[in-house]
């Protein structure tokens, strides 16, 4: 018995019967003696019909106007769920991000929790209610209301449960758990008992759509206990958590992709000190997010510079190198798209020699160029055409031993 909170995607409250079954599965939680705070997205693709309707009024609508229309989705699932609890005779009160008392940076359309003031929530939690909370949201110290970005309502749930100090942090997805790769991309791919912090926000990071990286970054960061599991059925999912003993891991656990890559080579910069910093930090001001990154010099002078940016955020960098040409001091810009960046990750690389060139080795049986190469101890990723995802994927899981892995002996 204790504080469970729980966290349901769009998916799960996406119609009116599926809010009922949501809400059922509350009661459940709640009759074995449990708390339980509930976080929700806004409904299937009503955030995404809500973006389509700015843009019919504007073609670059301002981020403050943007974070205003976009937490409206998550109040109407909240308001609904209170309604369906209340109905089945279960005392429930829905609040926004800003009503539970989560602050944020003051960054519109992105912003971080800097803290949450938990007195309103634990409150109504100490008055016998199920607390439903909207996601994906807060306020400013400015008072500005603000989002968290795509994915934030994972990063909302793991908050309030390191917040609360909740047993248990529960995020309900249209998936029944972590997989070694996306299923859809690899049909062999299999589901995860268990996987590492660690190992977790690397897939995360990289592509692996089931959590969000910061929501992953702060369970570790407070250990909050943390699971995955589908809100359709009654399979157990996948835990998430420190690791336990890698000597029983797993050298790779999965592997990811992200199939939304572009690379950007910006030539002839002044090879000094300071060249990296000026170039980067002069993107970090504009909040533009930056992956792999090669340096090149070809004499003593000069540099060219590549680096993988989101294709949704090309344009952007483009924009503002262009702006800054003569601060900067580069010749040229020259960019690609259709790119793609896959990745394995697997905290049994740390102790395992050679794991990267029998990746390279993979991929060149498999005729794929390699353009860039970023590693890590737990990881390697490379940047490919994107025309090769599924190839690549499917070959490296296969290569790794993935397609018939015994998932109850994979620990960290």
């Amino acid at each position: 018995m204790g504080l469970i909170v729980q966290k349901f995607g769009g998916t799960s409250v996406g119609t009116i019967e599926r809010i009922q079954k949501v809400a059922d599965r509350i009661i459940q939680t709640k009759n074995k003696g449990n708390d339980v705070v509930v976080v929700v997205s806004a409904m299937g693709k009503s955030t995404d019909v809500l973006v389509e309707m700015a843009k019919q009024i504007s073609p670059n609508p301002s981020d403050r106007e943007m974070d205003m229309l976009l937490t409206t989705g998550e109040q109407v699932s909240i308001a609904l769920l209170t309604m369906a609890l209340q109905e089945k005779g279960c005392p429930a009160v829905s609040m926004t991000g800003w009503q539970a008392g989560i602050e944020t940076e003051g960054i519109h359309s992105r912003a971080r929790i800097k803290q949450i003031d938990n007195g309103r929530v634990q409150r109504a939690v100490d008055l016998g209610n199920v607390v439903i909370v909207a996601g994906f949201q807060g306020v400013s110290s400015e008072g500005q209301i603000t989002t968290l970005g795509r994915g934030g309502s994972d990063t909302t749930a793991v908050a309030l449960a390191a917040s609360l100090q909740a047993d248990l942090c529960e995020i309900y997805t249209d998936v029944v758990g972590v997989f070694t790769a996306d299923p859809r991309i690899a049909p062999l791919a299999q589901k995860l008992d268990r996987i590492s912090f660690d190992e977790m926000l690397e897939l995360a990071t990289l592509g692996a759509g089931v959590l969000h990286p910061r929501a992953v970054e702060c369970a570790k960061k407070h250990n909050v206990k943390l699971t995955v599991r589908s809100s359709f059925s009654e399979e157990e999912g996948t835990i998430i958590e420190e690791e336990i003993d890698m000597e029983k891991g797993l050298m790779v656990s999965g592997v990811a992709h992200d199939d939304q890559v572009a690379k950007v080579t910006v030539t002839n910069m002044s090879n000094q000190i300071g060249t990296l910093s000026s170039l980067f930090t002069t993107l970090a001001e504009a909040h533009v997010n930056v992956d792999v990154i090669i340096q090149s010099s070809y004499e003593a002078a000069l540099t060219n510079i590549s680096f993988s940016v989101s294709s949704n955020d090309l344009d952007r960098t483009l924009e503002i190198l262009k702006l800054n040409q003569e601060k900067l001091g580069y010749e040229d810009v020259i960019s690609e798209k259709g790119l793609a960046k896959v990745s394995i990750v697997g905290a049994g690389m740390v102790t395992n020699p050679g794991v990267a060139a029998n990746m390279f080795k993979v991929l060149a049986e498999a005729n794929i160029n390699i353009k860039m190469v970023s590693t890590s101890e737990i990881k390697v990723s490379c940047i490919i055409p994107a025309e090769h995802t599924q190839n690549a994927v499917e070959s490296l899981h296969t290569a790794f031993g993935l397609d018939a892995l015994e998932v109850a002996v994979v620990q960290g």
